[in-house]
This record gives C-alpha cells, structure tokens and sequence, in this order.
C-alpha cells in the first residue's frame, strides 16, 4: 500500500503549533505504515515541540516556511506578502506533486485562495465549494456552500448539489444523497431568482432533489445534502457554532445558583455531552474539504485540538483512497 503524503499546517490554528504537531504525531504514530507527514512552518518551533514528546518517527518530517499569514491578515494581500508563509509552502507542496494532500485550521480565505489560484480548479467546476456537517435526528447533513462563495449563479448551486453527492457517497457510503435547496419556503414558486432558476436546474438534473427546504429542516434530516449561497450558509454555520456555547453557558449559570443545581447539572451534563453535545464537536469530523480544486484541501475549525487535526489528516487520506476529485472530474468535465 502506498504512503499518502499530507502537509500540515504547523502554523494555523489559535493554538499552534502546539496542537497540529501534537495532532501529526498522533496520526503518525497510528498510521506509520500508510501515512507520510509533512509539518510546515518555522523549524525551529515545531522541531521543540517535537522534542517533548520524546519519540523518533520515520513518517514524520519538516519543511521549512520563515512567515505565518494570521487569522487578521488579509487572504490575497499576504498571500502575495507572505510568499514563504505556511500556507502558501504547504500549498505548493501539493501543486509540486510532494504532497497528496494539505491541511490547516489557519486563515480559511488564505486557505481557500491559496488552493483555487495554485492548484486550480477540477475542468467543469466554476466555483469550488467547502461545506459543513450538522446533525440531525437521521444522522447527518452537509450544507454547501458555507462561506467558499458569495454571490453565486444557479449552475454553482448544481455544481454543489454534484460535488456534494459525490463525496456523501464515498465518504459517508450514501448511495443516492438527498439534496435539497435552502428556500424561504417548500413551494416550487417561492424564493428569489436564484433560487427559482436553481430549482429548475436540480429538478432537471440527475440528482435526488427532494425540493425546497427551510431553515428548521437543517437539523431535522429532510436532506443529506442542503445547497445554498455561501453568504447565507455561512450565517447558518456561524448560528450554528453558538449554540454550543449558549447551551453550555446557560448550564454553567444555573450551577452557580447553588448547591443542589450544582449537584443536578453534575448529574446531567455527563449524558449530555456524551449523547447531545458531542454530535455538534467540530473534533469528531476533523475539518472539511474545499471541493472543487485540482488537489486535496482539508479546512479546519481555529480552535482546533490535536483530535481535530490528526482526524482532518485522516480525512484527507480518505478523499485520497477513495478517488473523490477524480469522481468529480469525471461527472463534471462532461
């Protein structure tokens, strides 16, 4: 079996490089003899983070980048600024052929712009797309677009629809995804003339297209696959994301009223966080891909752990097995 080369961003992330070396090793350790693992970013930092776990792996390398594009800096001004950045040495690793694939809870629009202007876009595709999970009472659902494009056409809600199907297929093993549009309403004639004409376009395609949904339909599982403008998916994310904390925080204030709700939330929140919270961890999914780009981009949370970022590698060498931008190429480039 050949070794999958994955570059890692040493540098992204609120918490590096502390987190995405301690998440290499993990995957380096786990999968010594199918994955190579490449740590990009100043040497001198990883290579002391290294030292402190105090173990010699053979898959496990570093190469070298002098600058760090921030969560602040602009995506296209540093990518140009910051030529020897992580991101932008990462990157073009993949575009040389030295890695597989690249990974980074860093700069998600230095990321997204790094990847579509260097590695290019797979023939067929006119806007690449990054989606993110939410469950639901049936298991899961991925909407696409959340952020990767604003402003978009109704061909780039199709092309999302496809993209999406293919890889809930051979990631998520569903063999007919249902996709759905993102609408103001069920009803065929509600929505705005993207939407309309998007309706048009999935109704005419090979898709399974169950129709219009709405915004409480996200969680309820009426769709494996919900498309949208990236403006209005990213809303739904960022939403999404709070949740979390409200319902944490909201438990944490009721404790503090006193001793028996101290005692009730103890009682509680160990089920809770085992049954109800963990289905929203950003940590058990990893990161998610930007599709559409002729390589493998795997986009992760800022605050990413290093469970979060040994499962984005995996996630990356699993796009890799299973031929995910070659099934795309093929149903797009038609």
């Amino acid at each position: 079996m050949n070794k999958i080369k994955v570059a890692v961003d040493a540098m992204g992330g609120d918490f590096a490089p502390l987190n995405d070396v301690s998440g290499a090793v993990i995957a380096a350790e786990e999968k010594r003899d199918s994955l190579e693992i490449i740590l990009v970013g100043k040497e001198k930092l990883i290579s002391e983070e290294l030292n402190k776990h105090k173990i010699n792996l053979g898959n496990l390398s570093v190469v070298n980048a002098t600058e760090v594009i921030t969560m602040n800096d602009s995506p296209t001004d540093s990518l140009k600024t910051k030529s020897d950045s992580s991101i932008s040495v990462g990157i073009n690793l993949v575009k040389d052929k030295k890695a597989d694939a690249f990974i980074s809870a860093g700069n998600t629009g230095a990321v997204m712009t790094a990847s579509i202007l260097r590695l290019g876009r797979i023939k067929g595709v006119g806007r690449p797309t990054i989606g993110s999970l939410f469950p639901t009472d049936k298991g899961r659902t991925m909407v696409f677009d959340v952020g990767a494009s604003v402003d978009c056409k109704p061909n780039h809600l199709l092309e999302f629809g496809v993209m999406g199907s293919i890889y809930m297929k051979y990631v998520y093993g569903i063999d007919k995804p249902k996709v759905g549009l993102l609408n103001v309403g069920e009803e065929k004639s509600k929505g705005d003339n993207l939407t309309l004409e998007a309706y048009d376009l999935l109704e005419k395609s090979n898709l399974n297209f169950v129709g219009n949904v709405e915004g409480r339909d996200v969680l309820r599982g009426r769709a494996d696959i919900i498309v949208c403008d990236g403006f209005v998916g990213n809303v739904i994310l960022k939403f999404a994301e709070s949740v979390l904390d409200v319902m944490k925080s909201k438990f944490r204030t009721y404790s503090e009223k006193g001793f028996l709700q101290k005692i009730w939330v103890g009682m509680m929140y160990g089920t809770l966080k085992n049954v109800v919270l963990k289905d929203f961890d950003y940590q058990e999914y990893g990161g998610v891909p930007l599709l559409g780009v002729n390589g493998i981009t795997i986009i992760g949370h800022g605050k990413s752990s290093p469970i979060a970022i040994k499962n984005m590698i995996y996630k990356a060498e699993e796009m890799i097995r299973k031929e995910v931008n070659s099934k795309i190429s093929e149903e797009l480039s038609v």
